[in-house]
């Protein structure tokens, strides 16, 4: 076995460690939104796209789980029994909520993609793969080179888990309504 084979054993059999329960309680203190030095999980990132090279980094991401309130909609259209739903059920994933805030952070960078590296009862961290698009080591690179012409991933749903909330890892027979969108698909029938 190579090395990310035993770093991803490693990975599988740590999550009862009391490391774990020690990494876990120092993210909680430390900012929601943090750029790292090294990925937690090298092989992840290293097979989402990361290089060790200037120009491209990682920030992890701390998003609150449970319950999304839904906007109070009582400024217009007066207060009526069907406004008063509170709930909001979110179509988005908490990775592709992740990607977006920290592409909201690092405004001249792209989002490559993400990956999960823990959670608790309160909240889930993700790490987010970031590169400058305008640093001239990702942009002589051949395969970063794509990025000078990318513009805004995160918030269009074209990096891996927005493709997958927006229902487009299904080919074929069933997924006639899910592209381009679903909301092109409703417009061209009305």
């Amino acid at each position: 076995m190579g090395l990310y084979k035993y770093l991803k054993e490693a990975w599988k059999n740590s999550e009862n460690d009391d490391l774990w329960k020690q990494r876990l309680i120092q993210w909680r203190q430390d900012p929601a939104t943090l750029k790292l030095e090294h990925p937690t999980r090298l092989d992840r990132a290293r097979s989402l796209g990361y290089k060790a090279k200037q120009g491209i980094f990682v920030v992890r991401e701390r998003v609150r789980k449970g319950g999304h309130r839904r906007p109070q909609p009582y400024s217009k259209g007066g207060r009526r029994t069907k406004h008063a739903t509170q709930k909001l059920d979110l179509k988005k994933s908490y990775q592709v909520i992740a990607e977006t805030r920290v592409a909201r952070q690092y405004l001249n960078c792209e989002v490559l993609n993400s990956y999960y590296v823990g959670e608790d009862g309160m909240h889930k961290w993700f790490e987010v793969i970031m590169a400058d698009r305008t640093h001239p080591s990702v942009i002589n690179n051949p395969n970063y080179s794509w990025l000078s012409n990318a513009r805004a991933r995160a918030f269009r749903g074209i990096t891996s888990a927005g493709r997958k909330s927006r229902g487009l890892r299904i080919k074929g027979k069933g997924a006639e309504k899910n592209r381009p969108s679903l909301r092109a698909h409703s417009r061209r029938g009305n």
